[in-house]
């Protein structure tokens, strides 16, 4: 077992992970960046280090920054956590030449799965259903009007790199197209430094369904189930719960075979996300894999019981995955709330100092974050401030549980989605599983009033 973990990150996710370190009784780093400084990650780690200024690009982005810091601390290992270099095949490549592990699969499949034109390809090599679309990166117009004419509109324009909505635009018809390209590729190149873009059939109202995996390396591959994660604004998930209600059990058990088999195709190690679209016949179709930990990995936890971040560690310290698939179970349902420093009405960030905070627990909550009263809620990263996921023998109960605990939280000093959450708890669609990547555009717009405004009260 690996005596000390850098953890690359910081906020929620840099404690989830301290939290299971202490727990394997593994010595933990963190790093953290000068608008950091007195945040809990730095309090609970055995050793700090300060990796540069606030900007990410200076701090959090910086492989020689988080290198250096685990050399001079004598890491033996890094977990990135999500977002910042979760998904750097660079950052695992340094790792390997510095014979420190990285927890995460192998640099040569996240180079692979990273590339979205050549997922899809790989994807399709494997057997798995592929929703028709461009052979690689479109390149000139030219080719674009003529792809797309064969799909038929509508179509959709993706980033090959990165994700979170950037570097996408959907198309309806001809018209569109130049111009949309033209937006997705510059977007693309300022978000992710590379403006490749393919083009893609567009399916209207799909569910947005992922399956996590885990492998370790000795070629088990197992999976824990689907999240239902059709509840987003452009492109960013707000809410998840799992099982999803669309799945059938054959759909369920086609799907997760789907998936293991895809794993083993391209070695994949490690926890892993294969993220799907379902459409209203049950078909679904590859949309990307995430080569990391998922931040709404908590519900899967609560349903299976299966601890994803120290069974990270375990695989890549080399030891077996502590179970097989048949000893996997699901019980009841959860759902996880994203909690941002946002305003619930107009969604512009809301950051500032917390002067008030408190949750209720209860059976079967659990809260993730790094907030407190008078912390600091930086304009520097993302606004996530806290998850909040409940457990229930039911979807029912789930989500009454839900409503209580956001009901009974008090956050003060900044503006929270709260509200918002509970507006989408209660919305009858919702409450009756009538979801899809719509959902939020359908319900923004019939919640608006009459000055345009999205209506405050719960």
């Amino acid at each position: 077992m690996f005596k000390k973990i850098l953890i690359a990150n910081r906020g929620e996710i840099a404690l989830r992970i301290i939290c299971a370190c202490r727990e394997l009784r593994i010595k933990t780093v963190a790093v953290y960046s000068e608008a950091d400084e007195n945040s809990l990650h730095v309090r609970f780690a055995d050793e700090d280090v300060c990796i540069g200024p606030a900007r990410s690009a200076d701090s959090y982005l910086s492989v020689p920054a988080v290198l250096s810091a685990a050399e001079i601390t004598g890491a033996d290992a890094i977990h990135p956590g999500y977002g910042f270099l979760s998904e750097s095949a660079y950052l695992a490549e340094v790792c390997e030449a510095c014979h420190i592990k990285f927890i995460g699969p192998a640099p040569n499949v996240i180079r692979l799965l990273g590339d979205k034109a050549r997922a899809r390809r790989a994807m399709r090599k494997a057997g798995v259903p592929v929703l028709a679309g461009s052979d690689g990166p479109i390149d000139n117009e030219e080719k674009a009007f003529r792809v797309a004419r064969d799909l038929g509109y509508p179509v959709i324009v993706k980033a090959v790199a990165g994700g979170g909505g950037r570097g996408m635009r959907v198309i309806r018809q001809t018209g569109e197209l130049a111009k949309a390209l033209k937006t997705a590729q510059r977007e693309a190149e300022a978000a992710f430094g590379v403006g490749d873009v393919y083009l893609e059939k567009y399916v209207e109202s799909p569910r947005h369904i992922e399956v996590q995996v885990l492998g370790d390396h000795h070629g088990a591959v197992v999976h824990l189930g689907e999240r239902e994660c059709s509840i987003q604004r452009r492109h960013q998930k707000l809410l998840e719960e799992c099982p999803s209600l669309a799945l059938t059990e054959k759909v369920r058990r086609r799907l997760g075979s789907t998936v293991v088999d895809a794993a083993r195709a391209v070695q994949y190690t490690n926890a892993g996300t294969f993220e799907f679209l379902l459409d209203d016949k049950g078909n679904f179709f590859f949309l990307e894999v995430n080569t990391r930990l998922q931040v709404e990995h908590p519900v899967t936890e609560f349903v299976t019981g299966v601890d994803i971040v120290k069974e990270q560690i375990r695989i890549a310290c080399g030891e077996r995955l502590s179970f097989k698939q048949g000893d996997v179970t699901f019980s009841g349902h959860a759902i996880e709330c994203r909690v941002n420093a946002e305003d619930p009405v107009t969604f512009a960030p809301s950051p500032g100092v917390i002067h008030a905070f408190s949750v209720p627990g209860g059976p079967g909550v659990r809260v993730d974050t790094f907030a407190h009263a008078e912390c600091t809620i930086s304009p520097y990263y993302d606004s996530l401030i806290a998850k909040i996921i409940v457990h229930g023998r039911d979807r029912q109960e789930a989500i009454a549980r839900m409503r209580r605990t956001l009901e009974m939280t008090v956050i003060e000093g900044i503006k929270t989605s709260i509200p918002l959450h509970l507006r989408i708890l209660a919305d009858p669609d919702f409450v009756a599983g009538r979801v899809s990547t719509t959902f939020m555009e359908r319900y923004l717009t019939e919640k608006k009033g009459s000055d345009g405004r999205l209506a405050e009260a719960v």
